[in-house]
C-alpha cells in the first residue's frame, strides 16, 4: 500500500521541467541561466559578451531556412554526444564538462523553435525522460540514501497533463540484495501559467511504492523529497517535438527527451 507523507519545505529538484522543472524557462529559454558579470541583449534574449547568437536579427539577410535547420540538428547532436556516459549528471561531473553542456544548451535556447511555450502547450504535454540535470546527489546525501552501493537510480520520467494542469515526476529505483526489488517515488504537482515561457509549480502529494522500498527510505524521506520535489517556478527555454530544456528558480538546468512511456 502506497505511503503518503507531507514534505517539509525543502529546496526542490525540478525534474518536473526537472522533471517538471523542465517546464520552466529562463530568459535565454525546463522547464534561467546563472548570473553573469556582463551580458548583452538581442532578439534572442541575453547572452554573454563575446558569445554570438546563432541567427541574425530580424531584417538582416539570411541564406535559407535549411541552413538554420541543419545548424539546429547539429547542435542537438553535439548536445547528446556531450551527455554520453555521465548518468544524467546526478552524481556530479567535472566543471569543464558542465560548462561544455551549458554552452551547447545556450546555443539551442537561442534557436528555440517555440519561443512562447505556454501558448503552445501541446508541445509540452505528454511523457518525458530526464537525460541531464545540474541537480546532483553527492557526499553524505548520497550515502544516507543508499545510492552508493545498495540502491540504484533508474529512469526519471515526467508526465504532463495539460488539460488538468498536473505533472507527475516518477523516479525509479532498484535495490540490490532484495531480489532486485524495483520501486518508484511518484511526486504529483500542479502548475499554472505565469508568463509566455514560465509556469509556477506547487506540490500536491508524493508516495513510494512498494512498501518495502518505502521502508528503506523512511528515515531519510524528507531528504529524498527535498531533492526531487519540483515546487517553485520553471522556465521552458527550449522545446520541439523531441527535446525540452528548462531552468528553475534555483538556477538549475533540466534536459528531457520525449518518451514512449505513458504510465506513471
Amino acid at each position: 500500500m502506497a505511503t503518503k507523507l507531507a514534505p517539509s519545505p525543502i529546496s526542490a529538484f525540478h525534474v518536473i521541467p526537472p522533471i517538471f522543472r523542465a517546464l520552466k524557462i529562463t530568459k535565454a529559454p525546463g522547464l534561467v541561466p546563472g548570473i553573469h558579470p556582463r551580458t548583452n541583449t538581442s532578439i534572442f534574449g541575453e547572452y554573454l559578451s563575446g558569445f554570438r547568437p546563432i541567427f541574425k536579427a530580424k531584417g538582416t539577410e539570411q541564406t535559407s531556412g535549411l541552413v538554420g535547420d541543419e545548424t539546429l540538428a547539429q547542435n542537438k547532436t553535439e548536445l547528446y554526444q556531450s551527455l554520453e556516459g555521465i548518468n544524467r549528471g546526478i552524481f556530479g561531473i567535472p566543471s569543464a564538462k558542465k560548462s561544455e553542456i551549458e554552452g551547447l544548451v545556450k546555443q539551442l535556447e537561442y534557436q528555440n523553435p517555440t519561443p512562447d511555450p505556454t501558448l503552445n502547450l501541446d508541445k509540452v504535454a505528454g511523457c518525458w525522460k530526464l537525460v541531464y540535470s545540474t541537480i546532483s546527489v553527492l557526499g553524505s546525501k548520497r550515502t544516507k540514501l543508499g545510492l552508493r552501493d545498495f540502491i540504484s537510480l533508474d529512469d526519471f520520467i515526467q508526465i504532463i497533463d495539460v488539460a488538468k494542469g498536473k505533472a507527475v515526476n516518477v523516479i525509479k529505483f532498484s535495490a540490490r540484495g532484495l531480489n532486485l526489488l524495483n520501486g518508484k517515488l511518484s511526486i504529483e504537482a500542479s502548475f499554472k501559467i505565469a508568463s509566455k515561457s514560465r509556469v509556477d509549480i506547487s506540490y500536491d502529494n508524493s508516495r513510494i511504492t512498494p512498501d518495502q522500498l518505502m521502508n528503506l527510505f523512511r528515515k531519510n524521506y524528507d531528504l529524498l523529497l527535498g531533492i526531487f520535489n519540483p515546487e517553485g517556478w520553471l522556465e521552458i527555454t527550449y522545446v520541439d517535438d523531441t527535446l525540452r530544456i528548462g531552468r528553475d528558480d534555483k538556477g538549475n538546468i533540466f534536459i528531457l527527451e520525449r518518451s514512449e512511456e505513458i504510465s506513471p
